[in-house]
């Protein structure tokens, strides 16, 4: 009798194992078949990676957790020889007077075909979506974004924009999916 019991309950075991496995295969493949209900992030057509280079104030942004209160940020950009860019991204904490603080993340291009999509590497070996969604043609103001559509960041190449191009650009990352209402502008005050 007990080697009865024994079949029986190592059926049941078989039995729960396949419910289970099946359960999961369902569960994945709904997973798989949910598909992200905003395309694609649009991109600059052409980045020209040498006049990209230098330094952008950043306007506004959805800000990451390093860069919340962030006071006169700047992103700066120089292109390395083995095609990597070097990045330094300076801010004062809390105020004009706060703690400088300083990242330097490098960039990859991915895209090679427009420059326009790049990975960005904080920590090795993890790298960040980073993408130039909209630049102006003579590269005075920048929109970057990421696919998520969880941070962007309005660039320009001097710390203050006309307030009607603002207004251009948040229309514009609007129209990309993000939430605007979660972009904070970023103060700017130099001497």
């Amino acid at each position: 009798m007990a080697d009865a019991a024994c079949v029986i309950n190592s059926n049941e075991g078989v039995n729960t194992m396949k419910s289970n496995l099946i359960l999961c295969t369902a569960a994945l493949m709904l997973a798989a078949c949910q598909s992200n209900p905003l395309p694609s992030l649009a991109t600059a057509p052409h980045v020209d990676l040498q006049r990209f280079m230098g330094d952008w104030y950043v306007i506004a942004s959805i800000p990451t957790f390093i860069e919340k209160g962030a006071h006169n940020a700047v992103e700066s950009y120089a292109l390395n020889s083995d095609g990597s860019i070097a990045t330094t991204f300076t801010f004062r904490a809390g105020s004009f007077v706060g703690e400088t603080k300083r990242h330097t993340p490098r960039g990859f291009v991915v895209d090679t075909q427009t420059n326009a999509v790049w990975a960005m590497q904080f920590i090795w070996p993890f790298k960040a979506d980073y993408r130039i969604a909209w630049l102006a043609d003579d590269y005075s103001l920048t929109v970057i974004g990421r696919e998520q559509r969880d941070y962007v960041w309005i660039m320009a190449r001097t710390p203050q924009i006309a307030e009607a191009d603002y207004q251009r650009v948040l229309q514009f990352v609007g129209a990309q999916g993000y939430d605007v209402n979660l972009i904070q502008k970023v103060p700017q005050q130099w001497k």
